[in-house]
Parts: C-alpha cells; structure tokens; sequence
C-alpha cells in the first residue's frame, strides 16, 4: 500500500470511528434525554446532535458529492444558538438525517481516488487553490473528524 492510501486509510478510518461512536451515543438516547443539557445553561444534546448532522450535511456539496439534504437544520442547529428557536426538527428527524448524511457521505468517500482527495474543495477559489493547495478535500476530512470528536468530548459531560 502506497505512503498515500495509508493516510487516507487512517484518516477515514478516523472517520468511521467517530461517526459510528457518535451514532451510538445518539441512537441509544430517548427523545426526552435529547432534550437534556450537556451541562447547566449549556447546549441541549438536540442542538449538538442537529448541528453536527447540518455540518455534514454541508459536507456533500463542499466534497462536490451532491446538494444538502437538509438545509433548514442549517437555521435550526448552525446560524442560530441553542434555544433560540421554538421550531427544532424532531429527533426522530434528526436520528433519520443523521444516517441518510453519513450513509451518502461514506458512498461519496469510497468512489473518491487518493488524487482526487487532494483536490480543491468547493468553498475555495482555483486562483486561491493554487496558492495554498492544502486547502483540499482531505483537509474536510479531517477538519470535521476532529470536529466530531471535539463534540463527543462535550457529550462526556451529559448527566447519565
């Protein structure tokens, strides 16, 4: 195996771990425990559990994968705090997003070559690309597998 696909075999390694890690932790609350708080006066595990859904959600169109399937979490879990909303998508919505993202996520990853990895993402420019050519798809990848730790890391702190 070339120096190449062993990092990418790690890095969506990684991926899988988290996102399979995360997937239980949520799958395995009920409605009413989503709607707990991580910790007094913080985030709801809804709110962290649709934010990292419309994150990777966001994914399928910045890897060049397909549109969001649902862009109204972006209001409801992104650009908006916690709370700030009466109107949250239901959690069995966001249970079913979850899968329906990850599962077209993990498709989209296996038909991608190593080059094609290495490719700019959509939110960059070509001029921009050229000049900084780390800003790439695997750069994503890593990003938001970190991000998803970062969140499973707070999620340690919800009352059990």
């Amino acid at each position: 195996m070339s120096d190449q696909n062993q990092f990418l075999s790690a890095a969506l390694k990684a991926w899988k771990t988290n996102i399979d890690r995360a997937g239980k932790f949520f799958s395995s609350l009920s409605d009413e425990q989503l709607l707990q708080e991580v910790a007094p006066g913080k985030n709801r595990l809804i709110y962290l559990f649709g934010h990292l859904t419309a994150v990777h959600d966001g994914m399928l169109p910045l890897l060049g994968l397909g549109e969001k399937t649902r862009p109204d979490f972006d209001a409801a879990f992104v650009s908006n705090p916690d709370k700030s909303r009466s109107n949250l998508p239901s959690p069995q919505e966001v249970k079913e997003s979850w899968k329906d993202v990850n599962a077209k996520l993990s498709a989209g990853f296996e038909k991608f070559s190593p080059a094609e990895w290495l490719q700019r993402h959509t939110a960059v420019s070509e001029e921009d690309f050229a000049k900084d050519p780390s800003r790439n798809r695997y750069a994503i990848l890593l990003s938001r597998t970190n991000h998803v730790a970062y969140h499973m890391g707070q999620l340690n702190l919800a009352p059990k």
